[in-house]
Order: C-alpha cells, then structure tokens, then sequence
C-alpha cells in the first residue's frame, strides 16, 4: 500500500486539532481552548463510537449483509453508516422529528433507511424514536442493535480514543474539560480516563433547559423534561452510558444561548460548528466567568454546521422562533417577577413533613394552588391542591405528612429565560419555578406569563 495512505476512511478518524478561542472568551481570567472533533471523517466525535461498536458487533456475531439499527439525533447514525459503508452492511436509523433535514438527508445518502418519530412524546411511549428503534431491531434478522444509550462500547470508545489523545495533546497543562451532555458517553469516557492521569480535572456538563441532566445533578430532583430545538444534547431519561458521580459541575444554557454561540463561533472565531457546540462553549464560558480563575478549558467540539444550515445559519428560522432580537421583545423571566413584586419576593414553601392540614392553611392564607417543597434548603419538588384534594378525598385525613403527594411536574428556568420560550415549556409542565444560585426565587403560572403579556398589549404606544 502507499506510503501515507488509510487503508479505509475509518482508520481516519481521530488525531483532531485543539485550537484557541479567542473573541468570544475575551475579557475572561481563564484561556478557552476547542478540540475539532467535527474534523472527523463522519463530521462529528461519534466517528469514534461508530468503529468502536461495529468492531463490537462483529465479534458478537453480526454477519457479512446485516443490518445496523440504531436510534439517533443524526451523528450516531452517521459515524455507523460510514463505517457499515466500509463494511457492507444495511443500516435503518430512527429520528426524533425535531432533527433537520440535512441529517436525514445525510443518512439517506449512505443508503440507509430512516424512520422519523414525534419528538412531543415519552421516553417510554411506543410513538419514540428509542422504542420504535428497540421494536425495528426485534423484527429483523442478523441484526445489531447499536444502543448507544445503554452500550457499554459507547463510553469505552472515548475512553480508549478521545481520552488519551486529549492527554497527549494537553498533559498537565489542562483544568477543565467541558462538553455537552447527551448519551453522556464523551464525559464518562474521557472523565474516566483524564481523572486517571490527573485526578484534579475538573469535568463540566453543559445542558440545555428542558433536559433532566442540570437539576438531578446539582440536587437529585427529578424535573419533569420540555422540549426544546438544540439537537444531540440533553435526555428526558437517565441513560445507563452516563456516570454521573464523575461529573463536577453541570452548567445550564438555554436554546437562544446556543445558537447565538454557534453562530458568533462560525463568524468570529472561523469555526463551523453545530449547536451543540455553541452550546458547550458557551457553558464554558458561563463556568469561567463564575469561576475567576486563570486555567486552561477544553471543549470539545462535537460536529459540523453544514447539518444546521436551514436552522440555526437561517435567519428566517431563527426569527420565526425567536431567536433573533426583535424590534421590541416579550422581555425575560425577570420582567415578569418584577411585575409580580420583583424577585426579592419571599416564597412560601413547605417541608415534606408538613401535615395536610398545615399545607392546606398555607394555601388558603396565601390564596395560592401550590408549594415549592423545600428540606433542609434543597427543592424536593410541589405539592398541588389537586394532590391534596385527591388525597382527602381517598379519606387518607389531614395529619398525615405531604411526603407522598410531592410531584415533579414542573420545569425550572432562570431569571434571564426568554419570555418567548415560555410557551412551549409550558406545554410540557404546570409551574414553573425560578431558580437562582440554587434558590427559588420566583413560582411563575400560565396566568402569570398571561397577566404579564396582556398589560404589555395594554400600555400605550410611545
């Protein structure tokens, strides 16, 4: 063979750049550095995950004609199809429909077949892209069913590739490593293996509001998920790829956040990258400026723009969901408490072991139809009037405690949460309940979110 050659484009992946950050990480005490892993072959880091369990697919048994089935947000079923490609193997991949048209345009150009599911639905419902996927591998013969939410050969792959390569690219030299949070095989992986080396890197998760990562991470709270339009990052279930006892802090960014990043990332920085990459870079620069310190952060880049062209590089789309400022805004979360009184407001809580009885009073007192419970300074979650009213009903009497009536169905936001992305959480979640430094300070209603919008339609024309 030539001197210099691959003997295929899957012994290509890998050995990407690691690159400063410089206009969008000014001002900041620590320096941002990005590891190009959109420079992969298949355009994205799970290049690496692809080889990695097509290598584990044939040493179970998969045979020459099967057929790789696998449920994706896109880069998953990319890295497979190029390696299947190689290999000559079938591919079927499903989707959520929130998912552009330029992934499954990409997956059908390898010549798979790709299924396409509401996204709007439960992680458990027969209508998602995971059971639609688990019901496809059931049906065929000589079949692999990739898995990544739950295989092993997912974290393994970074934490024999990506894991050292970073290593040997940066040493002692690097603090913090930051990525987004998805199948949470990049974090588990890498983590695993830079903590080897250096026990005091730091590892961040960056996640987007409406996925259940930030909250179970900071305080154990199951929060009810919500939609929202980054792709590949987030989860509205805990997979089995993620160790979270690894991770040493989770920093939260809402959609707006993540496509302004990504879009200031390709025009300031000459980077092409997707949104989730404006994502975890701008996760990383919430966490520096929180932090002061001067230290080198690496971020790892997970894939390219040209999957996000008529999305996030699309200035009607980004209009039209509003994502572009606007003449005149709907404001932020903090408008609206400052209408309400302002989020120096007190909030009236409960404990777990509150009686019924005193829960009630509270309500009654305060004329509200809900509590935050609170223990020992950490949200548990509500407990609702309707909760109350079921349990009287069922005879259970007014002393016993509210500990099993404590739901989760609610979302939390912050402070600087658009207005206009208030809507679609809203569809998805009862209450929402402003958190600040890990403090309520806000319990905003649809009836608020409508007060607040109809005094705005109220006042005068200047």
């Amino acid at each position: 063979m030539m001197r210099g050659a691959k003997k295929d484009i899957t012994e290509a992946v890998g050995n990407t750049p690691i690159v400063k950050l410089n206009k969008v990480s000014e001002g900041l005490a620590a320096d941002i550095y990005v590891k190009c892993e959109y420079l992969n072959p298949g355009g994205s880091h799970k290049d690496r995950v692809g080889v990695n369990m097509l290598r584990e697919a044939e040493a179970n048994g998969l045979k020459p004609g099967g057929t790789i089935v696998e449920a994706t947000s896109g880069n998953t079923g990319a890295a497979l199809a190029m390696a299947a490609a190689v290999k000559g193997y079938k591919c079927v991949f499903v989707m959520p429909d929130k998912m552009s048209q330029e992934k499954i345009s990409t997956l059908r150009a390898f010549g798979a077949r790709v299924i396409v599911c509401p996204t709007a639905v439960e992680a458990d419902d027969p209508r998602s892209y995971y059971q639609v996927a688990k019901r496809v591998a059931a049906e065929t013969t000589n079949v692999y069913y990739a898995n990544q939410y739950h295989n092993p050969a997912n974290p393994d792959a970074h934490f024999k590739s990506t894991g050292p390569e970073i290593w040997e690219q940066c040493g002692h030299e690097l603090d913090v490593f930051v990525t987004g949070l998805g199948t949470g095989g990049t974090i588990s992986g890498v983590g695993k293996y830079l903590k080897s080396k250096k026990p005091e890197i730091k590892l961040v998760g960056v996640d987007p509001v409406g996925s259940m990562y930030f909250d179970y991470i900071k305080d154990k709270r199951l929060t009810k998920p919500f939609s929202y339009k980054v792709e590949g990052i987030g989860e509205d279930f805990f997979p089995s790829t993620i160790n979270m006892s690894i991770i040493d802090d989770v920093v939260r960014v809402d959609d707006k956040e993540c496509f302004l990043m990504t879009r200031d990332l390709v025009r300031s920085e000459g980077l092409f990258v997707g949104g989730s990459c404006g994502a975890a870079v701008a996760g990383a620069v919430k966490y520096a400026r929180a932090s002061g310190k001067k230290e080198n952060i690496l971020v790892l880049l997970a894939d390219g723009a040209g999957k996000y062209i008529s999305k996030i590089f699309n200035d009607d789309w980004m209009r039209e969901n509003g994502f572009l400022e606007e003449e005149r805004g709907m404001g932020t979360v903090k408008d609206l408490l400052a209408g309400k009184g302002g989020t120096a407001q007190k909030i009236e809580t409960a404990s777990s072991k509150d009686s019924v009885r005193t829960v009630v009073q509270k309500l009654k007192a305060f004329g509200i139809s809900q509590l935050p419970v609170v223990d020992d300074g950490t949200l548990r979650g509500l407990v609702h009037e309707s909760d109350l009213l079921r349990h009287l009903i069922d005879g259970k009497g007014q002393d016993s405690d509210i500990s099993e009536l404590v739901e989760s169905d609610y979302a939390t936001v912050t402070t600087s949460t658009k207005l206009e992305l208030l809507k679609g959480i809203f569809n998805d979640a009862k209450i929402l309940l402003v958190m600040d430094a890990g403090a309520i300070v806000g319990v905003v209603t649809k009836i608020d979110l409508i007060d607040f919008l109809a005094s705005r339609v109220a006042e005068p024309a200047a």
